[in-house]
């Protein structure tokens, strides 16, 4: 049998960040464990135990030993342990300052669960190259062609349809959907089908950028062009040239680095940060959004010239709670494909497991879907996954529906899987008065409309953020205040 999967350990000396950031983190599929001191990290991560700990998650300002002291104790023993910075001093010297003692990453809080997830799959990604990792999840080639996607619902044929007739075009293409739809293996097969073939391909993860060194990253940047600046940097327009470019998560990205990404597309030049000249480019350009983009241009968010620049081609991939058929499928060939890479003995799915995965949501869709099919794999002690391997799937039934149900050879387990679209009878009335007829304390009603918007939007911290019309670092304060992390930890 396969080793256990690796933890995210987060390093953070705030109490309620550490439980924030593990919510997070667990709903990405990921195991995690936290720590509240520098010391404890290194004295962890340098002890044999240490070796269970696949990504670290850590605060830059800690007393005593901050996360500067851990990187420089910690990288010389581990130099390709994934280590990602946050912190709430996002000045270009701390992010140059972190990635110059080893850090993987650099990122702001208060941090979203997408930049979260963007950031550890792309860190995890580099590490399972470099050998050090055990896949969390599988990894799929970069030649990837339209006959290898799984899925024959008409939604996701037709976009299937436009993505292979617009393989051969120059023009750029706008890929809509959801966190975890798959929205780069379109892109990647896109580049597959094309001309441009044999040339580089490049992922950007646009949300995964700091935004004071965005452009520095995009374009370029000269030796001595700003502080911390000790070589030259090719950017990664210049890495795709003759290829392709695939910009993902593109409403991320800062105003001020729209607008240069703007003149690049309109004069196929780019202009690196200190540099005297500019250079031509020949690049495709390929982005990608989970956002509503036509709305956040509305909102003065995105630039609508750009906008319209990406927007040539339009190409939906359907949710995969959109595509229920699929799943099955979908399922099975991960099963295959991860029976192969990780040699066990897994191949069958039982008839009930079938109907739990077919009648779950799947709010991280394909990407949760792959990742649960993952954990089951490599802890199956059979050839047949059945209900007990997917116990956090069984604990999501548990708490929507009672009595779970139990696996039975003619009983159909779908109806009680199947999580709710909508509000059952009398939930979501608020009761503002106490049973003695007296007005609630205000605090109490805030608690009970924060809980209620936590478990509503599954722990979407913007999402919630959004729908209560409060700031996201405002929300993670009332969190802390109104003493309601158990709620944060609850998995989404």
């Amino acid at each position: 049998m396969a080793p256990p999967q690796k933890s995210v350990l987060i390093v953070d000396d705030e109490a309620t960040q550490r439980n924030l950031l593990e919510a997070a983190i667990r709903r990405e599929g990921y195991a995690s464990r936290s720590l509240g001191d520098g010391q404890a990290a290194i004295d962890l991560l340098l002890s044999p135990e240490g070796a269970q700990i696949g990504a670290v998650i850590l605060d830059l300002s800690m007393p005593k030993v901050s996360g500067l002291d851990v990187l420089n104790a910690v990288r010389p023993q581990r130099p390709r342990l994934p280590i990602i910075v946050l912190t709430a001093h996002t000045s270009v010297s701390n992010a140059v300052q972190s990635m110059r003692a080893g850090a993987t990453d650099f990122i702001a809080k208060p941090a979203s669960g997408e930049r979260l997830r963007t950031a550890l799959e792309a860190a995890l990604n580099e590490a399972i190259a470099d050998g050090e990792l055990r896949p969390l999840t599988e990894k799929l080639s970069k030649q990837l062609s339209f006959e290898q996607l799984v899925g024959a619902a008409p939604s996701f044929r037709a976009a299937i349809d436009i993505a292979r007739r617009t393989a051969h075009a120059a023009v750029s293409v706008l890929i809509e959907g959801e966190s975890g739809v798959g929205k780069e293996l379109i892109a990647q097969s896109i580049h597959s089908a094309s001309p441009r073939a044999g040339k580089p391909f490049i992922v950007v993860n646009c949300g995964a950028l700091p935004p004071n060194l965005a452009e520095s990253i995009l374009f370029g940047h000269e030796k001595g062009a700003f502080t911390g600046a000790i070589d030259r940097h090719v950017g990664k327009f210049a890495e795709a040239d003759g290829g392709t470019i695939f910009l993902d998560e593109i409403g991320e990205l800062p105003l001020d680095t729209q607008v240069k990404l703007l003149r690049v597309l309109q004069e196929g030049e780019i202009d690196p940060v200190g540099g005297r000249t500019r250079q031509k480019i020949d690049v495709r350009v390929l982005s990608a959004t989970n956002r509503d983009l036509q709305s956040e241009v509305d909102a003065g968010r995105f630039r609508e010239d750009l906008y319209y620049r990406l927007n040539v081609v339009q190409i939906r991939i359907p949710a995969l709670r959109e595509r229920r058929d699929d799943i099955a499928p979908l399922a099975r060939h991960f099963i295959e494909r991860i029976a192969q890479s990780e040699a066990t003995p897994v191949r069958q799915l039982s008839h009930e497991a079938v109907e739990l995965l077919s009648g779950f949501d799947w709010p991280g869709n394909v990407r949760q879907l792959q990742n649960a099919i993952f954990r089951a794999v490599v802890l199956c002690d059979g050839d047949t996954l059945t209900l007990r391997d997917f116990p956090q799937l069984l604990a999501q039934a548990q708490r929507g529906q009672a009595p779970a149900p139990r696996e039975a050879a003619n009983g159909s387990a779908l109806g009680l899987w199947r999580q709710p679209a909508t509000l059952k009878p009398g939930e979501g009335h608020l009761t503002v008065v106490d049973p003695s007829g007296h007005v609630r304390p205000l605090e109490d009603i805030e608690a009970e409309v924060i809980r209620f918007a936590l478990n509503r939007y599954r722990g979407r911290m913007s999402e919630v953020a959004r729908r209560l019309r409060i700031g996201r670092s405002t929300l993670y304060r009332k969190i802390g205040d109104l003493d309601l992390q158990d709620a944060v930890s609850e998995p989404a």
